[in-house]
């Protein structure tokens, strides 16, 4: 009996997906629930289980996009697995076995035809030679010297008898700007995952269809620094996370989209969508690509809850299991390239959303402190937001409130109680 296996739904609005890799080969045996393929979606990429055990027959290619429902594969769930002992299975290997020996033989006497036919050419040997001093060829001593600067002998102008390239000819021979080295020059040409296509044409219509304008400001992070280096043994003790940079970020954010809910806020058509509850969305770089994981009702969490849904979610991209739920939604994103090395950019918006933060390195720079220069470790943030629905008062405000309560974190998301925010 034969199993037809059908694309399965990986999530509300994913009508298709592409056939990304197979993990068998046509004609396996495979146990069920065994992973036979991956797909890509526009969100994500999912593995695809065999639903029995038996011989698998591939319907579709790699790269071929497939509707939710389509039969990809065929499973023979009366196959018996090999080895277990059936002589019929012997059969056809014998007969494998046999066509492969006359493939051998027939190729062997192709073989001994085409040398018949080539030794006539070897009586031309002297001409050959002939050929190898030929008008404009290199001397032997100028080829040396071309093949060492990397320089062809058809780009010399020869002075000697005929147009040959002398010695003196090749020692004072330059290489052209716009003449290619000895070094490889290959390319590849791969067609991008749908994934990766998906992600690219989300990213263009966030540039084309949104009003999108960029605000800076600096933080002074030595206050949480500071934080860090006395409670972050004791905090991961406790709680078997590390105290981050990401947990004050998102409860800064939080403490801001409180203050100015347009920026938790959306276009649909002619109308403005405001949220009552902050989905904060954390760009996370997987195996696939850029991945957005959301932390739901974010504004319920502490700094241990921040930190460890962080972790969950870092983790579950890393590892290509996370899913088209955890990714949709989000009412705002926060991005970190600074580890990466970033120290300024203009992150794009994440559309459906209105906002998107972005954090940067962390550089030890000469600040102004009081009428005198010191040294502190400053970040750059940067605040991409639609100017459609959020004016530019309301995204300097929001800034300058993450940077106030990042450089203030003691009192502003602490209640001044810093071992019960942190849970010790």
């Amino acid at each position: 009996m034969a199993l037809e296996m059908k694309v399965p739904s990986p999530g509300e609005s994913i009508t298709e997906v592409e056939i990304a890799q197979w993990l068998v080969e046509d004609g396996d045996y495979v146990e069920k629930d065994q992973a036979v393929a991956e797909v890509d979606s526009d969100k994500a990429t999912l593995e695809l289980p065999a639903e029995a055990s038996g011989i698998i027959t591939l319907k579709a290619e790699e790269g071929d996009v497939v509707e939710v429902g389509e039969v990809v594969c065929l499973i023979d769930t009366e196959a018996k697995k090999p080895g277990s002992g059936d002589t019929s299975e012997d059969k056809p290997a014998e007969e494998e076995e046999k066509e492969r020996q006359e493939e051998t033989k027939d190729k062997k006497d192709s073989e001994k035809a085409d040398a018949k036919t080539e030794e006539p050419s070897k009586s031309s040997t002297p001409k050959q030679k002939q050929d190898t001093y030929a008008t404009g060829s290199p001397s032997p001593a100028a080829k040396k010297i071309l093949d060492e600067k990397g320089i062809d002998s058809k780009d010399v102008k020869g002075s000697g008898r005929d147009g040959r390239v002398t010695k003196e000819d090749a020692v004072e021979a330059k290489a052209s700007m716009g003449t290619p080295g000895t070094g490889s020059r290959g390319e590849e040409k791969k067609k991008m995952s749908m994934f990766r296509r998906k992600l690219a044409e989300r990213l263009v219509s966030a540039k084309n269809d949104t009003a999108m304008l960029t605000t800076f400001n600096e933080v002074d992070m030595s206050p949480i620094f500071e934080l860090r280096k006395k409670y972050k043994e004791e905090f991961k003790d406790k709680h078997g996370v590390s105290l981050g940079f990401m947990s004050f970020f998102t409860l800064a954010v939080i403490r801001a989209l409180n203050e100015y809910p347009a920026v938790n806020s959306m276009i649909d058509g002619d109308y403005m969508v405001s949220y009552d509850y902050k989905d904060i969305s954390i760009a996370v770089s997987g195996p696939k690509g850029l991945t957005v994981p959301v932390i739901r009702n974010a504004e319920n969490l502490s700094f241990r809850g921040v930190e460890a849904e962080v972790k969950r979610l870092a983790l579950r991209a890393r590892d290509g299991k996370i899913t088209v739920d955890e990714m949709t939604g989000g009412t705002f994103t926060i991005t970190n390239g600074g580890v990466f090395g970033s120290m300024l950019s203009t992150p794009i918006i994440n559309p459906p959303q209105s906002a998107i933060l972005g954090m940067h390195n962390i550089v030890e720079r000469p600040v102004a402190i009081d009428g005198h220069v010191e040294i502190r470790p400053i970040m750059y943030v940067a605040l991409s937001y639609d100017h459609r629905i959020i004016d530019g008062k309301e995204s300097v405000g929001f800034l300058v409130a993450v940077k106030e309560a990042l450089e203030n974190p003691e009192e502003l998301l602490m209640g001044n109680d810093v071992k019960r925010a942190l849970e010790l």
